[in-house]
């Protein structure tokens, strides 16, 4: 059975293979995860479409495959891969083939001037030239065997970064042993050989050069731990970006330099809050199987809130401001603190607190697990980006582009605080306090306008009666 690139979303067109949990010839129950395939949206896991034997892998790690291209082949259970024909080695069709790079030129020869002025020493004679290699017929060529037992990758079994590290070291694939995955050949493995005695021989100087820094490894190819780059001058690593990381980065510069971000923050009082979860907490965990925190009440009251002030769920087009009439709330999930990503809570202002909660709990799990599909993450309308658990005081987050604002709730600590009392007097009691923080772009609305917004939601936080919407 082929094993083909999902259509991971509508506007998704091609992905690229960030890992094969399988390996050829293993054994594989469907449903379970074969690879994982990461888009200009979400990184996700994609399970094995049929029970059988992995008999071949068409597209390797690192590379990218168009919606419909066959990955890979899943063979009847009782074929074992040790019966089946030797299967080609991964090929990438949106990669064009690498031709076999070119034979160094001769090393011209260093001539360096002594501190009398004899002579130049007439210069050695040239080495001769390596036998060419023939270009092979295609990209699937298949792994050379070394005399130690040793796989020496070809250009099939590289990534186009290091293949373009390759032909600018002038070195021959296949003279270099692979110590990645499967004979894989890594960054280090190409550096190390244009360092050897069998490297490329860099042309020659009349002076002495300045040895250059380290230079990092490109930033199109996702890293494994081995492929990290240590600076032996001072012993630090250069990991380079993965791809969400890279694509978070990419998200945020944009936005900063989009839109005129601007920052406004309220106090708000969450001790009617903390109450009703206090006295639901046993019932709603035994019932939901998960806790009640503070987030669904702040994005129920958020729903609220924005009947009132319906240009903060907006977007930015062009020199228009189009409000949207649905909530549809992006609530920011921490992968375990290898990436960030904001899947969306489709209709929110129709959905009372506990649906709120339920949805998170979903998006939040599969996010984490690798199971989103890339439209669970577009068309969002706001954001909340959630801090608080680590005991945040203020944060400042970048607004989620095209919308207009993002709402950062911060820790909520005991604190004291002088409140009214029941005869009017002035009291200090014990209170459970937060912040939030919204980043607004001027471009849609004022500072007035983003104060009253806030002071509404802080408003129906502190007042709303929330024990009616846990029945």
């Amino acid at each position: 059975m082929d094993v083909t690139m999902p259509q991971l979303g509508e506007t998704v067109t091609e992905g690229t293979i960030t890992r094969w949990f399988k390996q050829v010839g293993d054994l594989i129950s469907a449903d379970e995860p074969l690879f994982e395939v990461s888009t200009d949206k979400v990184d996700s896991e994609v399970p094995a479409p049929s029970s059988g034997v992995l008999s071949e892998i068409r597209i390797a790690e690192g590379d990218t495959a168009r919606v419909g291209t066959v990955l890979a082949v899943i063979a009847d259970p009782s074929v074992r891969a040790t019966e089946a024909p030797a299967a080609e080695p991964p090929t990438a069709p949106l990669v064009e083939a690498l031709p076999s790079p070119p034979e160094p030129p001769p090393a011209p020869v260093v001539v360096m001037a002594p501190p009398v002025a004899p002579p130049i020493a007439a210069p050695a004679p040239s080495p001769e030239p390596a036998t060419p290699v023939p270009a092979p017929e295609s990209v699937a060529v298949p792994p050379v065997a070394t005399p130690s037992g040793a796989v020496v990758a070809t250009a099939a079994l590289t990534t186009p970064v290091v293949r373009r590290l390759i032909a600018e070291h002038g070195l021959d694939p296949a003279s270099i042993t692979g110590t990645g995955e499967g004979g894989r050949i890594t960054r280090k493995d190409v550096l190390d050989a244009a360092g050897s005695p069998g490297g490329a021989t860099p042309p020659a100087v009349l002076f002495v050069p300045v040895v250059p820094a380290p230079t990092p490894p490109a930033l199109d190819d996702t890293p494994t731990q081995a492929e990290s780059v240590q600076d032996a001058t001072r012993g630090d690593v250069v990991v380079p970006f993965t791809n969400m990381r890279r694509r978070t980065a990419e998200h945020m510069l944009r936005s900063k330099a989009t839109s005129a971000h601007v920052y406004t923050s309220v106090e708000v009082d969450f001790e009617r809050v903390q109450r009703v979860r206090a006295a639901n907490a046993p019932e709603w965990k035994q019932r939901e199987g998960f806790s009640l925190t503070y987030l669904p009440f702040i994005a129920r009251a958020f729903c609220d809130t924005i009947d009132d002030y319906p240009n903060v769920n907006a977007s930015v087009v062009d020199d228009t401001l189009v409000v949207h009439s649905d909530v549809h709330l992006a609530i920011a999930v921490d992968l375990d603190f290898g990436g960030l990503i904001a899947p969306v809570i489709r209709g929110a202002d129709g959905m009372r607190l506990r649906a709120i909660a339920r949805e998170m709990r979903d998006l939040a799990t599969r996010a984490r697990a690798k199971q989103l599909m890339p439209d669970e993450v577009l068309g969002g309308t706001f954001t909340i980006t959630n801090p608080g658990p680590y005991g945040t005081f203020l944060t400042l987050p970048i607004i989620n582009q095209p919308q207009v604002a993002i709402l950062s709730t911060d820790g909520i600590a005991k604190q004291a605080r002088v409140i009214e009392g029941v005869d009017g007097g002035d009291l200090i009691a014990v209170r459970h306090v937060g912040m939030l923080a919204l980043a607004w772009d001027h471009r849609a609305f004022d500072g007035a306008y983003a104060a009253a917004f806030l002071n509404g939601l802080k408003e129906h936080l502190e007042g709303h009666d929330w024990t009616s919407e846990l029945d």
